[in-house]
């Protein structure tokens, strides 16, 4: 476990879902596959509360469990319109759509949902849905902190944007290359949006996922970023 003496934990459950513990004991699920999560650890499958679920994306490996969930526990489901409607669609009430540039506060805490570059199709049924456009949420904690969940994405421009913005002090990016940034442009990534901490996601789910934290650190080294890099096994809390 590594200590950050912030008030509140995060848990990566693997590829890029986490678990949010706020210091209100509020808990937010960011993109909601654990079940069938291979790197999940099977004592963090089954949740037993969750105030909000955030999902950054269409992709069953992003929105996997969003119905299953959001029916068992009852959370505010944070989603782009189109998500929204498609969740509905599956019986999914207590949905709460937003659009990039918006900022909504559930739970107490604040979520401002930011550009991401991904596709977004739902797969239902053999067919592919349109899931509207991938995207990435700042969130607000009680105290300020402000966590940084890019989903999954491209580097881009406007990341300066969101540092100047919304200053995150944690940014969650994903690295493993092939879907989405290598260790490579991560680190662009950091330069733009100048976080304290960095915790890397979305590599070494399968084999196809090869960028790893250790390349990631090079490339900052390299950039002379001081941003500190806190890699965690699945199933481990920063806290």
């Amino acid at each position: 476990m590594t200590t950050l003496k912030r008030g509140f934990s995060l848990t990566w459950l693997g590829h890029n879902s986490f678990k949010l513990v706020t210091r209100g004991a509020k808990t937010v699920l960011l993109d909601p596959w654990v079940e069938g999560n291979p790197a999940t650890p099977k004592e963090q499958k089954q949740l037993d509360k969750v105030d909000v679920v955030t999902i950054s994306h269409g992709h069953g490996d992003h929105m996997g469990d969003a119905v299953t969930i959001a029916k068992k526990l009852k959370p505010v489901v944070v989603c782009n319109h189109e998500i929204h409607l498609y969740l509905q669609r599956k019986g999914v009430a207590n949905t709460s759509p937003m659009n990039k540039g918006g900022t909504q506060e559930q739970a107490g805490l604040k979520f401002t949902m930011v550009h991401a570059t991904h596709s977004s199709g739902i797969e239902d049924g053999g067919q592919v849905i349109y899931g509207g456009e991938a995207c990435g949420y700042v969130i607000t904690l009680e105290d300020g902190t402000r966590v940084y969940h890019a989903g999954d994405t491209a580097v881009h421009a406007d990341m300066a944007l969101i540092g100047e913005l919304y200053q995150p002090d944690i940014a969650l990016l994903p690295i493993g290359d092939l879907y989405t940034m290598s260790p490579r442009e991560a680190a662009v990534a950091v330069r733009m949006l100048k976080p304290k901490y960095v915790v890397p996601a979305h590599y070494g789910t399968f084999p196809a996922l090869t960028g790893t934290p250790e390349m990631l650190r090079e490339e900052l080294d390299r950039l002379k970023l001081t941003a500190e890099v806190i890699v965690l096994r699945p199933g481990e809390s920063l806290s």
